[in-house]
């Protein structure tokens, strides 16, 4: 068996990197790494974990409508969350979802929000990680969405 250590980074499918750099930079605050212009990548850097940007060759849309099932989340200090959500607001980004969750695996307040190609990202004052969902909460119909902020 392959014992992984953690996750290096992760690539998100763009159109335009260098309209999605300026996204990310000044939306959630990822530093630029390097950017190779001729394959069409932008690495960036959130605090000790990186993401790369990347020329996608096929559409992308990970998501119809407004669902967010499909979706990329940046951790930020739970005393900060309220201030993120007003520069979310300050740069013109709709929040699509929001929800504070106190069960499951992720906990603390989270919204959700689509980048320039509309990949649905997260920022999420993450709290805590906890156990799960119980198994009598996984019917056939569950979703941990179903909720209303708060709730």
């Amino acid at each position: 068996m392959i014992e992984t250590k953690g996750i290096v980074h992760f690539t998100i499918s763009v159109t335009d990197p260098d309209r999605s750099e300026a996204f990310y930079r000044t939306v959630l605050g990822l530093e630029t790494v390097q950017k190779v212009p001729a394959i069409g990548m932008v690495f960036m850097r959130a605090g000790g974990d990186f993401v790369i940007l990347t020329r996608s060759k096929t559409p992308i849309d990970p998501n119809p409508g407004d669902e967010f099932m499909v979706h990329h989340a940046f951790q930020v200090d739970v005393d900060r969350y309220e201030d993120a959500k007003r520069h979310l607001a300050d740069c013109g980004v709709e929040i699509i979802f929001e929800e504070e969750r106190h069960e499951g695996v992720f906990h603390g307040r989270q919204c959700y929000f689509h980048d320039p190609d509309r990949n649905v990202l997260e920022i999420i004052g993450l709290e805590k990680i906890g156990e799960g969902f119980g198994a009598s909460a996984l019917s056939d119909d569950f979703s941990p969405f179903s909720k209303s902020p708060g709730a």
